[in-house]
């Protein structure tokens, strides 16, 4: 049984369905209301923030994506589930335009059950993690090999062992990881260490984990085909104790990698709009990586970023909310293997890539939001802060305009669209990096709802502005900023220079 209430809607909707009906079949336009939505509240971006701060499904989802799903590399069946259960939350929020994008990865890997232990001159277990996209142990067999001290895995150390390193495992001494520059620092060392270490003939390197104790954590070291030495990263314990047993005579051990990489291989994106009501053709972007690596659950990294992305759909959904521009809410997969995921958006997209008016990315866990990056675009900043300031309560904010290569915003940044990277804490987000420990009870439930209203304002502020944020860069424009901030140089580490100058990577125009 209807109440009554309802009935007297439905019937004054059929009334007013069939004068449009009438209207139109007698070449008349529609009335203005039937074709737009009204003007938008005046408190909107209060709205918006109080219901994220509110009792949203955000955390339950993401404890399911965790708990149910779990790790999800790109090219596993988890990631596939991960895919059709995001296109699943979209759809049950009442979002009516969602859809998947295919795209290739050319390689893909898959862990196996790595085991090491230590043979003489003591035996005991070592815990180690192979690294993705690392050449597995040689015919699918256990290594055993004299272990010798690499230091800090640079080329002068690797040149000091001389012959002793042929046909050895060696084993690289990291820093224990306290900041983000210890982060990015592991990063840049690999390919000046891995290059030393193939001509040194080393046939396997062990790298120290950064973190503290036993924790493991997958560190890729390769996005570009596969490294041809097997590489894993061992316990930090056991890595000191086997550098001190070096000091006192050979040491051996015997290592089994039986990761698998595979051939290319397809993976999807997700994507879920809301169209504007003035400026439809118009995008704001925000986006997340709903993949992540194995050995934990993805929570941080970035599952809690992927819940908030669905969480603002249906926040704006819920509340009737339609700005000026389109919002277009989308799920990358592919990024833990080089931004794949937001690469192939972007070649896709190229030809709207004008459209796209600004994209935001959250990829740093629940870490408190102290502002956004504004990747060298300083005409970014008062657009910015003009919409945070819609809901003073959520601030301070303090942007930076460093820029930043290793998030889905890269390939954009290279087209020249306006884009921004939430600034968080890195403090509780470092400790379960990549880690065993990356799992729901890692996150920060408060703060990440608190990151979801200062995302939901900064959304509306930017589809609602009459102006655009920013204009487009012109591909000139975008080489003299890489050069400008010695991203250049960054690029060429991690192998992305050439994709830019062949004009394989970032849309032209």
């Amino acid at each position: 049984m209807v109440p009554n209430s309802n009935v007297q809607k439905i019937l004054l909707s059929t009334v007013l369905l069939s004068s449009l009906v009438l209207l139109l079949h007698a070449g008349a336009k529609p009335p203005q209301s039937a074709v737009a939505t009204a003007a938008a509240p005046a408190n909107a971006a209060e709205s918006l923030a109080a219901r994220e701060q509110g009792p949203t499904p955000m955390l339950d989802d993401l404890r399911e994506l965790c708990d149910t799903i779990g790790g999800r590399p790109t090219g596993s069946k988890a990631c596939d589930r991960a895919v059709d259960w995001a296109l699943a939350r979209f759809s049950a929020a009442g979002i009516e335009s969602t859809w998947t994008e295919a795209y290739t990865i050319p390689s893909s890997w898959v862990g196996g059950a790595d085991q090491a232990e230590c043979l003489s001159p003591s035996r005991f277990p070592i815990r180690v993690a192979s690294a993705p996209f690392s050449a597995p142990t040689p015919g699918g067999q256990s290594l055993e090999a004299r272990v010798v001290n690499a230091g800090d895995g640079s080329p002068e150390a690797f040149a000091r062992l001389g012959e002793s390193a042929r046909g050895a495992i060696a084993l690289v001494l990291t820093p224990e990881m306290k900041s983000e520059s210890d982060l990015f620092g592991e990063y840049g060392r690999d390919a000046g260490m891995f290059d030393a270490a193939q001509k040194a003939g080393v046939a396997a390197v062990l790298m120290q984990s950064s973190q503290h104790g036993v924790l493991l954590y997958r560190h890729p070291v390769a996005f570009s085909g596969t490294l041809p030495i097997p590489a894993a990263i061992i316990a930090r314990v056991h890595a000191a104790r086997l550098a001190r047993l070096t000091e006192q005579g050979d040491v051996h051990v015997r290592l089994d990698l039986p990761s698998r990489v595979g051939g290319a291989i397809e993976a999807r994106n997700v994507v879920a709009e809301i169209r504007g009501r003035e400026r439809p053709q118009e995008i704001v972007l925000i986006g997340a990586h709903l993949d992540s690596w194995d050995l934990g659950t993805g929570a941080e990294d970035n599952g809690v970023n992927a819940a908030m992305v669905i969480d603002l759909a249906r926040t704006f959904k819920a509340l009737g909310v339609v700005p000026r521009r389109t919002l277009r809410f989308v799920l990358f997969t592919g990024e833990e293997q080089g931004m794949l995921g937001s690469e192939a958006y972007v070649l896709r997209h190229a030809g709207e890539m004008t459209n796209h008016v600004a994209m935001v990315t959250f990829d740093t866990g629940s870490g408190h939001t102290l502002g956004f990056y504004l990747n060298g675009r300083e005409d970014l900043r008062r657009p910015v802060d003009q919409a945070l300031a819609a809901d003073p309560d959520l601030g301070p904010f303090e942007d930076s305009l460093e820029l930043i290569d290793g998030t889905d915003n890269f390939d954009f940044l290279l087209s020249g669209v306006p884009n921004l990277i939430a600034r968080q804490d890195f403090g509780p987000y470092l400790p379960n990096y990549h880690a065993e420990s990356d799992v729901y009870e890692a996150v920060n439930g408060p703060e990440a709802k608190k990151n979801a209203a200062v995302a939901a304002v900064l959304l509306w502020g930017l589809a609602e502005n009459p102006k655009r944020p920013a204009p487009r860069q012109s591909h000139a424009e975008v080489e003299k900023l890489l050069h400008a901030t010695r991203l250049d140089e960054q690029m060429k580490t991690f192998g992305q220079w050439d994709e830019w100058m062949a004009g394989k990577r970032g849309a032209s125009n």
